[in-house]
């Protein structure tokens, strides 16, 4: 009696599991799509050394770009109330910052094979989402 009942559980459970084995549970690299958001974006930055250009260096950095949440609202009573209700709407923003950074040496070249000396430029490392300042610097 209990042989049958094997049988039964088994013919249940090959369905479940031959489901789960070849659902589409990943992403194919076709449908893949980048993501909404603040991330790292590289530019060329090119350096002179005097408004002729004399001498010159180029090098590749990277900066942070894209967008972060930000909801606006009416205000709460409180807020009504403290402000002589003047500030109606709270708004709360947030934006794309750098998170790290690091400074890299850019070689300047100059004509006949002299070089200057090394300059340090920034260029981000990591970005994200934070508190939105005027001027960080």
């Amino acid at each position: 009696m209990s042989q049958p009942m094997r049988v039964n559980v088994c013919l249940l459970v090959l369905p479940a599991m031959s489901l789960l084995l070849f659902s589409p549970v990943g992403r194919s690299d076709e449908n893949v799509t980048l993501s909404p958001g603040c991330h790292l974006h590289p530019f060329n930055v090119s350096i002179r050394s005097d408004q002729r250009g004399t001498c010159r260096g180029t090098h590749l950095a990277h900066a942070c770009v894209g967008y972060c949440e930000s909801s606006a609202f009416p205000s709460r009573y409180s807020v009504l109330v403290a402000s002589n209700f003047t500030h109606n709407i709270t708004s709360a923003s947030r934006c794309c910052t750098i998170a790290k950074e690091a400074k890299v040496k850019v070689r300047l070249e100059c004509p006949g094979g002299r070089h200057h000396d090394e300059l340090e430029i920034l260029t981000a490392k990591a970005c994200r989402c934070d508190m939105c300042r005027t001027s960080r610097y």
